[in-house]
């Protein structure tokens, strides 16, 4: 396999995977980060045929280190490296985990490659959702979600066929402000918003779980990989975070996903696809109390009903959604904007973006710039945090 983003938490547990199913799994190219501590013993551990990382002043630092332990391993860098390293021949299965659209080219050019993709990066579906599946088509080759919920519902569907499919659920935990008033939103600090009540993520992904545009991600997401229109992906918030997905059926059934809250479980899964392989990763049924489930507050939460909206449109508007939530969320992170100035910021570059649906993902990545300029705009006008309050003042 291929690994592109390996030095990150997805490749660091796909690595922990092949390590213990040697006789199932090799590496042949890694596709690393700014990690050069990290990379270099992951070249050490798994003698791999190429390796990539994020810039050239990195993969010269690789290249000093590796030569001076001497391994001979090719190391490239940027963009053009990652695609190498995607779409190396050796390779049949690529596992996609660069958070972002920085590994949108190269999962689509594995794609392109004819290999079996294991997609943990919602970015480039949300993104370049429309090229890839249809690729993936041509190509007859499955696109198997690592991503927990989509990884929940591929797994679901196989319990019938998706013109038996009423609706997708995908579950929410609610984030650190589920059960906090609207009124209260616009002193929520940066502390708070990155004080998740269930899962320890980078920032980014955290402040999307806060705002509920992470969930919005994954509608994209599932609309693109199942073929549903949106109104039948259905998010529903579930604190317990036990179940990750449900399906419902026509005739009534619906069938749920449980499992440890383990990454190594959709990987391997992902992995090994139509198999099921014996592993340690064993959910204990005993430990189950109560199971809570309640619909999102839409009006709360306005970054999902800005990502349905995305999606019934698609195109040019969903890579603005990604590339304007990016850009809102770094901000907030700085101190620039408040807490409510991320939909805002959302919600005026959609608006703001002509409806266009590219053909090639040079056009994607075109609007994508082009949609982070006007975001970074935007959030120039915004008031910022005042220092001493930590309060957003409008």
């Amino acid at each position: 396999m291929a690994i592109l983003g390996s030095t990150g938490s997805i490749g660091i547990s796909t690595l922990k995977i092949v390590e213990a199913y040697p006789e199932r799994f090799s590496v042949v190219a890694l596709a690393g980060g700014g990690n050069v501590d990290l990379a270099f013993e992951q070249c050490r551990r798994w003698k791999p045929g190429l390796v990539s990382m994020a810039t050239e002043e990195r993969a010269s630092e690789l290249r000093d280190r590796l030569g001076a332990a001497d391994l001979r391993i090719p190391v490239l860098s940027g963009a053009a490296g990652t695609v190498q390293v995607a779409t190396q021949p050796e390779a049949n299965f690529v596992v996609s985990g660069i958070v972002g659209v920085a590994g949108l080219e190269a999962t689509y050019e594995a794609v392109r490659a004819g290999k079996w993709v294991g997609l943990a990066n919602k970015e480039c579906l949300v993104a370049a959702g429309e090229l890839i599946t249809a690729e993936a088509r041509r190509q007859g080759k499955p696109l198997l979600p690592i991503d927990s919920e989509h990884n929940a519902v591929h797994q679901c569907m196989r319990g019938g066929s998706l013109g038996e499919v009423t609706a997708v659920w995908l579950t929410a935990s609610g984030g650190p402000f589920l059960n906090t008033p609207k009124s209260e939103f616009s002193r929520i600090t940066v502390q708070q918003a990155l004080n998740h009540p269930t899962w320890k993520m980078g920032k980014r992904i955290t402040i999307d779980s806060a705002t509920l545009m992470n969930k919005g991600f994954e509608v994209i997401e599932a609309c693109r990989l199942f073929h549903l229109p949106p109104e039948r992906v259905k998010v529903i918030v579930h604190p317990q975070s036990t179940i990750h997905s449900l399906v419902e059926f026509r005739d009534g059934s619906i069938l749920a996903q449980l499992s440890v809250t383990d990454m190594r479980l959709p990987i391997l899964y992902a992995l090994t696809y139509p198999e099921r392989l014996e592993s340690e990763l064993k959910f204990d049924l005993t430990g189950l109390r109560k199971l809570d489930f309640c619909p999102p507050d839409m009006k709360k939460f306005p970054c999902l009903e800005l990502a349905y909206e995305a999606a019934e449109a698609g195109g040019a508007k969903t890579i603005a959604l990604n590339a304007a939530d990016e850009v809102a969320v770094a901000a907030f992170l700085d101190g620039v904007i408040g807490f409510e100035g991320i939909p805002r910021t959302i919600k005026r570059v959609v608006d703001e973006t002509t409806q266009a649906h590219p053909e090639s993902i040079k056009q994607v990545l075109q609007i994508d710039a082009e949609a982070r300029a006007f975001a970074a705009e935007v959030t120039r006008r915004e008031r910022p945090l005042a220092p001493a309050l930590g309060v957003y003042t409008h």
